[in-house]
């Protein structure tokens, strides 16, 4: 009987663990609560950040006028700055030509001279621009490039240095900016003779760092801001006056005087703001040059073929600071008469 009353009062094994399974319940549902509320603050966290890394900053520059900043590095004859304001440029370029020229010659139906003759330059011009404010509309600019050049053919490779073609000119802005109508500017551009002609160098050895004669270029040029896209377009003619006073060995022949033809130059492009401080250009340029006159000191002359330069061009600005924005842009040439293809880095220089 004592035995069985023992049996009778001892705990069943079930009621033992009913306190334990509810501790376990407990401790789950607060474990749940707690990862929720941390699922829910992490995916805030993660919301905000990149709401903060998409929201503007303390200094970006909207995109309109990043887009601005972006036409002037493409091009300097859409912008203009005001009355009294100084501003310097740093350009950087390079352009590779690369040409092949086949010499032919038949006597009596039969081919007596053939000659393959390989030529490739390469050019890198340092370019130091200075723009003044005349008046609110009115920008005066002069532009002195360093030019470093390398010439290679079959039969001669060098390398020149020196000072390129010095321009000088102004840029005009006729009418006041509005939202509903594009810029308009218009610019007159002339450059002197100052690089090392390459009518008073030795034929065909390509060391010449300037055209060779004095020129005058007029322009018109506008553009229009849809932020955030931008697009632009320009034409120019230009008029070169006569290199005179030659005496340059050609061929067994001396040339005299060499009158170059005028050219017409017109481009187009857009730009893109990908964000505050990234922006992308894609444009195109080409210029269609008529004859040049070559007079002989024989009395005789000669006309050059007529030449179409292309170029199509892609470009990206990054704003490093506020006040700098650095452009680096790659062009490739179209057509035969084009550099194979072109590098340009361009940035503004503090004062």
């Amino acid at each position: 009987m004592t035995t069985m009353k023992n049996d009778l009062n001892s705990p069943r094994p079930s009621a033992l663990r009913r306190p334990a399974q509810l501790c376990l319940i407990a401790s789950l549902l607060c474990a749940s609560h707690a990862w929720a509320q941390s699922s829910n603050n992490s995916g805030g966290n993660s919301t905000d950040a990149a709401r903060e890394a998409l929201a503007k900053k303390e200094g970006d520059v909207d995109q309109a006028a990043l887009l601005k900043q972006t036409l002037t590095a493409t091009d300097k004859q859409y912008s203009l700055i005001r009355k009294g304001a100084l501003a310097l440029t740093y350009d950087l370029s390079y352009a590779y030509i690369g040409s092949q020229v086949i010499n032919a010659k038949f006597t009596d139906s039969t081919l007596t001279l053939f000659d393959i003759q390989n030529t490739r330059a390469h050019t890198v011009t340092n370019t130091l621009s200075t723009d003044y404010g005349l008046l609110d509309n009115l920008t005066g600019n002069i532009t002195l490039p360093l030019v470093s050049k390398y010439s290679q053919s079959d039969a001669f490779s060098g390398l020149s240095n020196g000072i390129g073609d010095i321009a000088m000119g102004l840029r005009w802005q006729p009418l006041s900016q509005s939202r509903e109508l594009p810029a308009l500017t218009t610019s007159a551009t002339v450059r002197l003779p100052t690089g090392r002609s390459p009518f008073k160098t030795i034929a065909n050895q390509g060391l010449a760092t300037g055209a060779g004669y004095g020129s005058l270029s007029l322009g018109a040029n506008a553009s229009k801001v849809m932020d955030p896209v931008a697009i632009f377009g320009s034409l120019s003619l230009t008029y070169g006056l006569p290199a005179t006073h030659l005496d340059q060995q050609v061929d067994n022949a001396t040339l005299v005087k060499m009158s170059p033809g005028a050219s017409l130059g017109f481009g187009m492009g857009f730009a893109y703001a990908l964000s505050y401080k990234v922006s992308t250009t894609l444009s195109f340029q080409e210029t269609v040059s008529a004859r040049s006159r070559l007079t002989l000191a024989d009395g005789s002359s000669n006309q050059t073929a007529p030449q179409t330069s292309g170029v199509l061009s892609f470009g990206l600005g990054v704003r490093a600071t506020p006040q700098t924005t650095m452009n680096v842009s790659v062009g490739v040439g179209l057509g035969p008469d084009s550099p194979s293809f072109t590098l340009g880095f361009n940035m503004p220089l503090s004062l």
